[in-house]
């Protein structure tokens, strides 16, 4: 169930709620409001459940909106975001770290790829121009050979994020 859930976040409705680095798990909602026994037309409720982290969970979150105005008719596009920005305060204030096992995100038209970043200390500034194509680089020092970078390697950057490196 746990793995469902994650999939969610990452391959289904609940994309707007990914986290880069964080195993999150989740399920949208809608449901059609009833008065009387009978469905109201245009009255919804908007809903997202969250795990953080999914394959260990420390927080649960539910959210939900009662009759949202003026958006489209689907909980991933209404909660999703704001479910986001209410689990990086719960990943802060839990501390919850970084796992490197979670699903990929399946990108969208509107997102920007990411790209984990290579080690290119002790790389001559050719090598580490290769290794590092995808990135904006910005050097400081006039040396031929890396002695720092950052972000350091392992983490992951938008395609086209700068990396800074240090020359000897």
């Amino acid at each position: 169930m746990k793995k469902a859930l994650e999939s969610v976040v990452a391959k289904g409705g609940g994309k707007s709620a990914y986290i880069e680095g964080y195993r999150i798990g989740g399920k949208t909602g809608t449901a059609q409001k009833v008065k009387d026994g009978t469905y109201m037309v245009g009255n919804y409720i908007m809903s997202f459940m969250a795990i953080v982290p999914s394959n260990d969970p420390k927080a649960v979150l539910y959210l939900a909106i009662d009759n949202p105005k003026n958006t489209a008719l689907l909980s991933s596009y209404t909660t999703t975001p704001i479910a986001r920005r209410i689990l990086l305060d719960i990943i802060d204030a839990l501390k919850i770290e970084k796992q490197d096992n979670g699903l990929e995100k399946d990108l969208e038209w509107s997102d920007i790829p990411t790209h984990k970043i290579p080690n290119v200390v002790g790389k001559t500034v050719e090598e580490a121009k290769k290794k590092l194509k995808d990135f904006t680089i910005e050097y400081t020092g006039t040396g031929n050979k890396v002695i720092s970078q950052s972000p350091p390697s392992g983490e992951r950057l938008e395609e086209g994020g700068t990396i800074r490196l240090l020359l000897e």
